[in-house]
């Protein structure tokens, strides 16, 4: 659905009405070029399928933060899910609000919580006994009375890549099953908190159902066992995780997969409480392309390379989870067809966009890495000295500059050298 947003018109790939080359020569490369035809497609699918159910949304913002995607999404009327106190800031300046946003991650600082708390957030989604006793603690210094739920781990394969994999034992996140009900049983007698639900999240880039309904079932169970204890849980969150088509990937339709966990829920007895979903890739992995210019074609004895002015500063999925992105020409051209590693200029071996594709380019080409919406600008960095890339939002003929391209001054503006 939301690669269509990016298709060929006459042989050059156009970002819904724009054509790609004249984003290029406007904004140069590397270029983050987003599509809010696309942002706003893959929120419907959601929220369609929450229509009449006692469910809610809310945006995964570590996925993609920046202000234009962020505020296209509060527009439609989203909740958000943040993992730090900048996402919270950057959720307030996109016109969110705090008062329909998650606050989890596993390591709150107390002048995290202390902004969280005044600020009005929804809930935090707590991990351990001592984040409790530190958001008791907080709230008490401001005689607040914190919301919150236990993120839970269910001991949960997503069968997904181990650095995305949340719900294992030997993961970092939540709270051990085992340990689960006295720690509700704790969070319960600290005057200030005030015990509302139950969180999981499982990991990323999940192509399947049925691992979202073992963790339900598993969590449901709980919530039984918990309420039992005296404990009332008023709402369940399933958290995000939902996989996208990278590759060869078929992962469930978003509307599916909502129907699906839902009815489980209410299958289950459990309907009366509210259930939060928290997609982020879903939602924005397909609505984005990275634009890159090939700078030169290096003919090697083992492998040739097409060496472009992107790097893994600029996308780190690759050098990172060994992650696949499809690559295309954004001009299609009669030329013999080679097959190429493409390359950054980043001194570093680890430094690959795409393995063995096939390509037909020259110096000077253009090439889309596709699915780069999640998890590409927000994770970029300076490493090499390298300005992070611009950001583009294209709304239908129009394109809008939502981040301006860095430049090398600004690298180094806040530091300084030693006194003569």
């Amino acid at each position: 659905m939301t690669r269509s947003a990016f298709d060929y018109v006459d042989g050059v790939l156009h970002a819904e009405g724009v054509s790609a080359v004249s984003l290029a020569e406007q904004f140069g490369t590397p270029l983050y070029v987003y599509s809010r035809a696309a942002l706003t497609d893959a929120w419907n699918a959601y929220a369609g399928a929450c229509v009449g159910r006692r469910a809610s949304v809310h945006v995964a913002v570590k996925a993609n933060s920046n202000l234009a995607v962020l505020n296209v999404f509060a527009r439609l009327g989203a909740g958000f899910d943040i993992v730090s106190g900048g996402e919270l800031a950057r959720v307030l300046a996109a016109g969110g609000k705090a008062e329909n946003t998650v606050f989890s991650g596993v390591g709150k600082h107390a002048d995290e919580m202390r902004d969280a708390l005044a600020a009005g957030v929804k809930c935090f989604n707590v991990e351990s006994i001592p984040e409790l006793d530190r958001l008791n603690a907080v709230a008490a210094e401001m005689g607040k009375k914190a919301p919150v739920s236990l993120r839970v781990n269910p001991d949960v394969d997503a069968k997904t890549h181990p650095y995305i994999s949340t719900g294992l034992k030997s993961n970092k996140f939540g709270v051990a099953f085992e340990d689960a009900r006295a720690t509700y049983q704790a969070a319960a007698a600290m005057a200030n908190l005030d015990v509302i639900g139950i969180d999981c999240h499982i990991g990323s880039q999940i192509t399947e159902v049925a691992p979202y309904l073992d963790a339900v079932d598993k969590v449901l169970e709980l919530v039984e066992q918990i309420e039992q204890d005296g404990v009332k849980i008023r709402h369940i969150d399933v958290g995000g995780g939902l996989g996208i088509t990278y590759d060869d990937e078929t992962p469930p339709e978003i509307g599916e997969f909502v129907r699906t966990v839902l009815d489980r829920i209410e299958a289950r007895g459990h309907g009366h409480r509210e259930v939060y979903f928290e997609p982020g890739r879903s939602l924005v992995g397909n609505a984005g392309v990275l634009l890159t210019r090939v700078e030169f074609l290096k003919p090697g004895a083992e492998k040739n390379f097409a060496i472009v002015d992107a790097a893994m500063t600029d996308l780190a999925r690759p050098a990172m989870y060994e992650a696949y992105h499809a690559i295309d020409p954004v001009v299609e051209r009669n030329l013999p067809a080679h097959v190429y590693d493409v390359v950054g200029p980043v001194c570093e071996s680890g430094d690959w966009l795409g393995r063995e594709r096939l390509l037909a380019v020259e110096p000077g080409d253009l090439l889309a890495i596709r699915s780069a919406g999640a998890y590409g600008f927000v994770m970029s960095s300076n490493y090499n000295t390298r300005p992070r890339a611009a950001e583009v939002m294209v709304d239908g003929t129009q394109a809008h500059v939502v981040r301006a391209r860095e430049e090398v001054r600004q690298l180094f503006a806040g530091e300084t050298i030693l006194p003569a």
